[in-house]
């Protein structure tokens, strides 16, 4: 698996946090980190997966463009070029949809076929729909299909998706509110009740007996912090 740098800061962060809030010592960081890591590729996995649902929208509207330039009679390769430029109007030159289309543009005027471009694009997103899409897109193009009705088609199953991922976004929206806050309560109650009365929490820390229940109340919390994030981790 490739190292993300957020990854690695964050897990260093919490696990700071996680070693000075149940040890009152910072070198016990070194034995929470293996705890963090997984919450932490859990959260980083979140990311790539929203990155995918912003390109798969930006994807629908980019064959929008190209079925617009096709039937206005352009060909398949400056109905790319005409999006990649449409594409940096709507979502500007940082967006993940541009950066794409700016390479098939780039590999067009190197002479790359432009089935090749696809079939490179669909394996770089990692999206079932767009590697779909590229490889009948390839076979159409060789063969001679309609590459309007095949895009009209991406168009219609990448709707039906989304509407059905904002659907349970929608139904969820609550409980996952609901989660976070959770995830919190722990730390604010404990930090209160030491706020309020020094020295409460004091025969937890320093000895083999707290030491002993500070762990097992950490991994307890770990492990519910995981279960929690997996039971919300709904795809379609």
């Amino acid at each position: 698996m490739r190292s993300d740098p957020w990854i690695l800061a964050e897990t260093a962060l919490l696990s700071l946090f996680l070693s000075w809030f149940f040890y009152r010592a910072v070198w016990c960081a070194v034995m929470t980190a293996p705890l963090v890591l997984p919450l932490c590729r859990q959260r980083s996995r979140e990311r790539r997966q929203k990155r995918k649902e912003t390109l798969a929208l930006e994807f629908r509207e980019a064959l929008g463009s190209m079925i617009t330039a096709m039937k206005a009679g352009s060909s398949a390769d400056n109905a790319v070029r005409e999006t990649c430029r449409e594409m940096a109007f709507l979502y500007g030159k940082g967006s993940g949809i541009y950066r794409e289309f700016y390479l098939m543009q780039q590999g067009l005027d190197s002479h790359v076929p432009l089935e090749q471009l696809m079939t490179e694009f669909g394996e770089r997103s990692s999206i079932p729909d767009i590697r779909e899409f590229a490889q009948t897109f390839a076979i159409a193009k060789r063969n001679g299909g309609s590459m309007t009705e095949i895009m009209a088609r991406t168009i219609q199953l990448l709707q039906d998706r989304i509407a059905v991922e904002k659907e349970i976004s929608v139904l969820i929206s609550a409980r996952k509110l609901e989660q976070r806050i959770m995830i919190m309560v722990p730390f604010l109650i404990v930090l209160y009740l030491g706020a309020a009365s020094e020295g409460f929490f004091d025969p937890l820390y320093h000895n083999m007996k707290g030491i002993l229940v500070m762990t097992g109340c950490l991994v307890t919390y770990m492990a519910a912090c995981r279960w929690s994030y997996r039971i919300m981790d709904i795809r379609v």
